[in-house]
C-alpha cells in the first residue's frame, strides 16, 4: 500500500505543477502582456519549423543511394502543397506520407 500512496502522491504533484505552469502566465500578465511576448508568439513558430526542417535533413547522406531523393522530394512537395493551398495540416500530411512512401520505393 505504501507504494500506492507514493505513486498517488507523485500524480498529485505532477498535476499540481502542471496546473500551476498552465495557469501561471495568465497570473502573471494579467494587466497586459508585454510587447516582446507578442512578438515571441509571432515569431517562435517559424523559427521552430525551420529548426525541425534543419533537424530532419541533417542526416542526409548523398554519397550514397538513395542520395537524399526520399527527403528532398518530400521537402519540395510540402512547401510546393503549403504554397499552393495554404494548409500546414494537408502539408505536413502529404509530405510525411510522401516521405514515408518514397523510402519504401527507393
Amino acid at each position: 500500500m505504501h507504494d500506492m500512496a507514493h505513486a498517488l502522491l507523485l500524480v498529485g504533484v505532477m498535476a499540481g505543477v502542471t496546473v500551476l505552469l498552465r495557469f501561471l502566465p495568465f497570473l502573471v500578465f494579467s494587466r497586459s502582456t508585454p510587447k516582446f511576448v507578442l512578438y515571441l508568439g509571432e515569431v517562435l513558430p517559424y523559427a521552430i519549423m525551420a529548426m525541425l526542417v534543419v533537424y530532419c535533413l541533417k542526416s542526409i547522406s548523398f554519397a550514397r543511394a538513395p542520395y537524399g531523393a526520399p527527403e528532398l522530394l518530400a521537402v519540395a512537395a510540402t512547401a510546393g502543397l503549403h504554397k499552393w493551398k495554404h494548409n500546414t495540416l494537408l502539408s505536413i500530411v502529404v509530405g510525411t506520407v510522401l516521405y514515408m512512401a518514397l523510402l519504401r520505393l527507393l
